[in-house]
């Protein structure tokens, strides 16, 4: 599970633009340098002792750390300074081919670049209807940020992107899929063979100003 841990901390770097994770004897650190977020770092096999040390440590704001526990298990290491990010879960699968077909009258584009995969998919009106984007590393592709806009939801176009996705990676040799889901997202990827191979907690600090 840490190597499939580890893939998911390298593609979602190269999804989000970021440099690639430095070992640290933590785990992984990804500087992020964006407003939102400073710096991720990702626990792999980590001790509590370990972690409690590095978050002692932390005083830059919107630095986030990343554990596959459950919450009930990393919530106790942080201070009412920390706030916890939405429930996630670290799930992988073997990718096979399959079609990315679309509704009638609905168009799918994919494009990459520097081990960036990118699917949309537009409406009839030529308006965006769904998205998503996919961090190729040397063993897997890290799906990220899937989305079907509301006005378009329950046409399957969610499962169009990741099939669109799907067969790019394989283009590029890659044969296995990770990702991080949200509980909803969660309940789209097991109907497509997706397995939960851990929790994915996490949280960000926001030291309160007076």
């Amino acid at each position: 599970m840490l190597e499939t841990a580890r893939s998911w901390a390298e593609g979602w770097a190269v999804s989000r633009g970021a440099p690639r994770p430095e070992d640290v004897p933590w785990g992984l650190r990804i500087a992020v340098g964006r407003p939102t977020q400073t710096v991720r770092h990702v626990l792999l096999g980590t001790d509590a002792e370990t972690a409690r040390a590095l978050i002692g440590t932390i005083t830059e704001p919107t630095t986030c750390v990343k554990a596959f526990l459950p919450p009930a298990v990393m919530d106790p290491w942080f201070s009412a300074d920390w706030e916890p990010t939405e429930p996630c879960f670290l799930m992988a699968v073997d990718l096979r081919p399959s079609r990315a077909e679309a509704p009638d009258g609905y168009t799918v584009t994919v494009g990459s670049s520097g081990g960036l995969v990118s699917a949309r998919v537009l409406a009839p009106d030529g308006e965006p209807a769904a998205c998503g984007q996919a961090g190729l590393t040397d063993t897997a592709c890290v799906f990220d940020q899937i989305v079907t806009e509301p006005a378009h939801r329950r046409r399957g176009l969610g499962t169009t992107v990741m099939a669109a996705l799907t067969a790019a990676a394989l283009e590029h040799g890659v044969s296995e899929g990770v990702l991080g889901a949200t509980v909803q997202g969660r309940a789209l990827y097991e109907t497509l063979g997706w397995k939960v191979l851990a929790p994915l907690s996490g949280q960000v600090y926001r030291p309160v100003t007076s």
